[in-house]
């Protein structure tokens, strides 16, 4: 990134799309989350509670890190790219640990 911001006006439809559909998985992967965490709640189920925490570090994790890094720091892609990744491990080492390691 070149430290300058892109403006809305001047994107071309593919980014807005590309910012839209990361926001859609962000958004819904959220709801999953906190149902599979109301879910913990109600039965106290640890593998629903690892299963919540696997779906926001899958979704919710990998949108919040491109933003705050971006925006916030003068980091370069591969940073970025890099710590999303591991986000996304990190979400399906929870969501594993649900199916398999919890009783």
């Amino acid at each position: 990134m070149t430290g300058s911001g892109v403006r809305l006006d001047q994107a071309s439809m593919f980014e807005l799309l590309t910012v839209g559909s990361l926001l859609l998985v962000a958004l819904v992967g959220t709801i999953l989350a906190v149902q599979a965490y109301r879910g913990y709640r109600r039965n106290d189920s640890r593998a629903m509670k690892y299963l919540a925490i696997g779906l926001l570090l899958l979704t919710l994790g990998p949108f919040v890190i491109n933003i705050s890094v971006t925006t916030l720091t003068a980091a370069d892609q591969a940073t970025t790219v890099f710590l999303e990744n591991v986000s996304r491990l990190l979400g399906l080492l929870a969501i594993t640990y649900s199916l398999y390691g919890t009783k």
